[in-house]
């Protein structure tokens, strides 16, 4: 009995296949990109070597140490209510002593004087504390602060600030409520 052979297999159509497959497998995947925390940083110092004197009351300190512990103005802090504690910090409270002091600043796109806090929120951080918990001080304090731009953008035009389409009206929000977050260099600040 002779031996039959094997039919072929046309494998002509088979690189289509396979190109298809990639195309398909390139278009459904995505790419997580690292993205950083949203900070605008302060323009460079002009004078460096210019003492610039900040009150104390005017300053919000907090501290973070090597064990993940809060120090929020020198008493034991929760990172669950940092944000509570900048916004009401950062609040008006005219000619309370507690608190930041106050100044008029006119705003060009109301057209008037506002009354506006002096308070900066100070940060430091142990070098040993954890990436983590770096991460929830800066998202809370970034909470804070955009909740506060809420609820000035929701005084002057009605509608909370990542509504706002106008440049004009945006830019008027971050003169009312700027950012005023001072971060130091980590070191050894204790805690071990």
């Amino acid at each position: 009995m002779a031996k039959r052979a094997a039919p072929e297999i046309n494998a002509g159509s088979m690189a289509d296949i396979a190109f298809l497959l990639l195309i398909f497998f390139l278009v459904t995947t995505t790419m997580d990109v690292d993205t950083g925390i949203t900070r605008k940083l302060p323009p460079p110092v002009e004078n460096p070597d210019e003492n610039i004197d900040v009150k104390d009351r005017n300053v919000l300190k907090i501290l973070v140490n090597s064990h993940d512990q809060l120090l929020v103005d020198g008493k034991p802090g929760d990172i669950n209510t940092l944000a509570e504690k900048v916004k009401d910090f950062m609040a008006i409270h005219p000619d309370n002593p507690d608190y930041p002091e106050t100044t008029e600043k006119y705003i060009d796109g109301l057209g008037k004087k506002v009354l506006m806090s002096k308070g900066v929120v100070s940060l430091k951080n142990d070098r040993g504390t954890s990436y983590e918990m770096y991460i929830k001080v800066q998202n809370q304090l970034a909470r804070a602060f955009n909740e506060m731009k809420d609820q000035m953008s929701v005084k002057y035009y009605g509608v909370k600030y990542n509504q706002l389409v106008d440049d004009k009206k945006i830019d008027v929000i971050n003169k009312l409520v700027p950012v005023r977050v001072s971060e130091a260099e980590p070191e050894n600040v204790g805690g071990d």
